[in-house]
């Protein structure tokens, strides 16, 4: 089979020949239609990502047929559910956790073998492409948004960075609660794009006083950190939340820590979800028939033009190879 390898040529990414995956009772064998590309994935190539194994398949998301397993799912079109090794624990991943990709091997290739808990039937108002570009963004979005955020009727919500794809799954997801939806974004066209989602307004995180316009919130979703967060802690209202699923802009300089403690404000971090929430998920997915951005697709051989894309600062949504 063809798949998608990390590898130390000088060129780290590459199209290689592996043998199909061998299940075992308790697997699936499924042949990927559409896998998407992830900000880790990126990192991964760039040498940026901790104890990369060279040889390793990439990709977190994917969708796909099922060729090898029970009856009741062999057929079947499924998405994948991409942790490896929540725990018991659904608040917190454990210490083994990890998800498809690195360490063990992704979605970017022909073929995937995975536990037949891990599979989910596609969302059947979802192109192949669209249903790719779902899970691990949409499950990060969903914890974050909705679980830690407390996103429902009644509140406001910000989300930052409304150009990245967990952004807009959280935007989407919002939306669908009853809240009422804010955003940041450097692009005044990406502001734009969104509030054809059904957001009410936006503000550009470059200009240097975009808070003082913005209003307050109940919570505000994150995935940039650095300095803005003492930005965040003063639209932030009393007893609300901030919640931080990334840190793209590094680590703040200082916190405005007697503003937090005088807010009663909380700052929670939040990644992925548990596989519970995966199914809460595409539940939410089904129930308002929410579909994923879709930046570009690209077939298998024109890989490496997917992996440029995702470097481009004015892509909007998800990067899907199709298979």
């Amino acid at each position: 089979m063809k798949a998608i390898t990390i590898t130390q040529e000088s060129e780290p990414i590459q199209l290689t020949d592996m043998d199909k995956p061998e299940v075992s009772s308790d697997e699936c064998l499924v042949k990927i239609s559409a896998a998407a590309l992830n900000r880790r994935d990126q990192w991964i190539r760039e040498g940026m990502y901790p104890g990369i194994q060279f040889g390793t398949v990439l990709g977190s998301d994917g969708c796909g047929v099922v060729e090898v397993g029970p009856a009741e799912w062999k057929g079947k079109e499924v998405i994948i559910n991409p942790n490896v090794n929540w725990g018991n624990n659904p608040e917190v991943q454990s210490s083994d956790y990890s998800v498809l990709g690195m360490p063990t091997n992704g979605t970017l290739a022909e073929y995937i073998k995975v536990p037949v808990h891990s599979l989910q039937k596609k969302p059947s108002h979802l192109s192949n492409e669209e249903a790719a570009a779902l899970p691990l963004a949409g499950l990060t979005a969903f914890r974050a948004a909705i679980k830690k955020g407390g996103a429902k009727p009644g509140k406001r919500v910000l989300v930052t960075g409304a150009g990245g794809g967990v952004s807009q799954f959280a935007i989407a997801f919002a939306i669908a609660s009853g809240a009422e939806v804010y955003v940041t974004s450097g692009s005044v066209e990406k502001i734009e794009k969104v509030k054809k989602m059904g957001v009410k307004a936006g503000f550009n995180y470059k200009e240097e006083k975009w808070f003082k316009e913005a209003g307050q919130y109940d919570a505000i979703i994150d995935s940039a950190g650095g300095n803005q967060l003492n930005n965040y802690l003063k639209i932030v209202k009393p007893a609300g939340r901030i919640v931080m699923y990334g840190s793209t802009t590094g680590h703040p300089e200082k916190v405005d820590v007697f503003r937090l403690f005088w807010s009663q404000a909380q700052i929670m971090g939040s990644t992925m979800g548990n596989d519970d929430e995966f199914v809460e998920m595409i539940e939410c997915v089904n129930k308002y028939q929410i579909k994923p951005t879709v930046d570009q697709v690209y077939e298998l051989e024109d890989y490496l033009n997917a992996f440029d894309r995702f470097k481009a600062p004015d892509h909007f949504g998800k990067i899907v190879v199709r298979f």
